[in-house]
């Protein structure tokens, strides 16, 4: 026979008369779900410039969506378009496994190119 202590949980560690809806709840904050968010990112956009900052990404959770925001600095010439959209589905698909929110909008925001030519070859306009 189990006997159940004042505080609900089952002497002997089997049941528990409270139940699940009164246990509680976890919050994930909103800036953990940024820095998943960034790091998926980095994972996403493949190799950059070494004078590139690294993604980074604003998040607003709201009724347990994730709106996201990623903040890039990419090499040029790229295909910008592919990039941002590799980024969009890595992000959706990481947070989502992660911490289990549906993500309507992954925004992407390049802030900067980083112009990488070939060797010998010169920058800037010629007359």
């Amino acid at each position: 026979m189990t006997s159940v202590d004042e505080g609900g949980v089952a002497v002997g560690g089997r049941t528990s008369a409270v139940p699940p809806g009164a246990r509680g709840a976890t919050r994930i904050a909103d800036r953990v779900v940024a820095k998943i968010a960034a790091q998926a990112a980095r994972e996403a956009v493949g190799p950059l410039p070494p004078d590139a900052a690294g993604p980074h990404a604003t998040v607003v959770v709201h009724h347990e969506a994730a709106h996201i925001r990623v903040h890039l600095e990419l090499d040029y010439p790229t295909d910008i378009g592919g990039r941002c959209h590799r980024v969009r589905r890595h992000v959706t698909e990481r947070v989502g496994a992660l911490v289990g929110m549906e993500v309507p909008e992954v925004a992407v925001q390049v802030e900067r190119l980083h112009l990488t030519a070939a060797p010998g070859v010169a920058h800037g306009r010629a007359r």
